[in-house]
């Protein structure tokens, strides 16, 4: 019987890339393709490309590379945001041999029947306004926690986005899919859920091709409560306008769901929040924390923000810090401004020269450290449930509370995907957090 060929993935960007890298392997198995680690030798290797960053775009070279050291001859696809925004770009570097679209990624088995390497690599993408459909997808990477996906697309139009033109229209699953995968997650020993999509709050609208909207995120949260053997579901990032009081009530009391929200405020300057053509004030932001707060007083509230905004000034830098410092938040994801080809922060005046856009990112990285530090050691002597995560580092198996304390105890295989109740002791010099186990929980097994 002749040998099964081998497929390789790498995927860059976010958790929806990872659960869409996810079910496009899926589509490789049912072909009949092994898939092996990227640093293996396959006869496919396929690059799920990110645009947000700067970064991202330059890593993609490297990564063919690394392809093409495993294995010379091999045939690399590539599919994602940065292929739909610039495929000619990806075609044009060396060793690449299929950039595929937004809508054609998920029929990429399709396109499988000539795997020769040609001079030239083959495009095929579509105009953006043809990226109207929806393709549910999820991932389990790993046996701990799986992303969901159950929204695409966006139809905001901030000023320094690419998102729209990579990934098209708002448009959701409809709630039955989103039910069906996340009972299929269940069913395979999975104790996490991450909701993921581009814009999860928007739900509802697309899940009939149109923009009517039958169902909410409400909806959603409340019917994905009730869906039997899932432990813990969690919200990846909402914006602060889509996240209602309602929704939070109903964390707040819900079975499965956990008190951790990451929240984009983008600036803490409203001048700076118009330019971005942001959908909220800071005011608003502010009312949302606090109500979390009021309701949830351990949850974990987690902030983006871009720093070097065109026209960004000290004063404006400052009052964005200030506001955060006296924020209620546990950390910070904090990205530099990086011009994007096609967006209108790209043609502004007034452009932060880098070495600031550096200095201010240092400095807000400086005060994520000291908010996940207080957070952290707010939480001391409180009693919490951790959900231990698949590695072994360096020793040690690390974990998550649910309000995401990360913890660590000596490796134990066991432990692996396991639940327990824990209180959290003291922290590590490395920042983690140590724990014993909470005594009740011999006497409940």
């Amino acid at each position: 019987m002749k040998d099964a060929k081998k497929v390789a993935f790498y995927t860059l960007g976010c958790k929806l890339n990872f659960s869409e890298t996810s079910t496009i392997a899926r589509s490789f198995k049912e072909e009949g393709f092994d898939r092996v680690e990227f640093s293996e030798i396959a006869d496919i290797y396929v690059i799920n490309t990110c645009s947000v960053t700067e970064n991202a775009d330059k890593r993609f070279k490297s990564i063919v590379k690394q392809a093409q050291k495993v294995n010379e001859d091999a045939f690399v696809i590539a599919v994602g945001c940065y292929a739909q925004l610039k495929p000619e770009e990806l075609a044009d570097v060396d060793g690449v041999d299929l950039v595929l679209g937004a809508t054609e990624k998920f029929k990429i088995t399709d396109y499988l029947n000539d795997l020769t390497k040609h001079e030239f690599a083959e495009i095929h993408s579509c105009e953006i306004q043809d990226a109207d459909f929806y393709v549910s997808a999820y991932s389990f990477g790993d046996r701990t926690r799986a992303f969901l996906k159950v929204q695409d697309g966006c139809d905001y139009k901030c000023t320094y986005c690419t998102i729209p033109l990579a990934r098209g229209i708002s448009r959701s699953d409809k709630l039955e899919n989103v039910l069906q995968n996340a009972a299929e997650i269940s069913a395979k020993g999975i104790k996490e859920i991450v909701l993921t999509g581009v814009n999860i709050g928007d739900y509802g609208k697309g899940e009939f091709g149109n923009k009517k909207h039958e169902h909410t995120f409400l909806d959603l949260v409340k019917a994905l409560d009730d869906v039997k053997g899932i432990e813990r579901l969690r919200i990846s990032s909402i914006e602060p306008n889509l996240l209602k009081n309602e929704t939070i009530e109903f964390v707040a009391q819900s079975k499965t769901f956990v008190p951790h929200f990451h929240i984009p405020l983008q600036s803490g300057s409203n001048e700076i929040l118009k330019a971005m053509r942001r959908r909220y004030m800071r005011e608003l932001y502010v009312d949302r924390v606090s109500k979390i707060k009021e309701v949830m007083p351990n949850s974990c509230i987690g902030v983006d923000v871009i720093v070097g905004f065109p026209g960004e000034t000290n004063e404006q830098f400052l009052e964005t810090y200030n506001f955060l410092n006296e924020l209620d938040i546990s950390y910070l994801h904090v990205f530099a401004f990086s011009e994007r080809e096609n967006t209108p922060a790209a043609e502004m005046e007034n452009p932060v020269p880098l070495s600031i856009r550096k200095k201010r990112s240092k400095m807000l990285r400086g005060l994520s450290a000291k908010k996940r530090r207080a957070f952290y050691e707010s939480q001391i002597d409180t009693v919490h449930t951790v959900l231990f995560e698949g590695e072994n580092k360096e020793g040690y198996i690390h974990g998550f509370t649910e309000n995401y304390v990360k913890v660590k105890t000596p490796w134990n295989p066991e432990l692996v995907n396991t639940l327990h109740q824990i209180k959290l002791t003291t922290i590590a010099e490395d920042g983690l957090v140590k724990f014993e186990y909470f005594q009740q929980e011999a006497v409940e097994a």
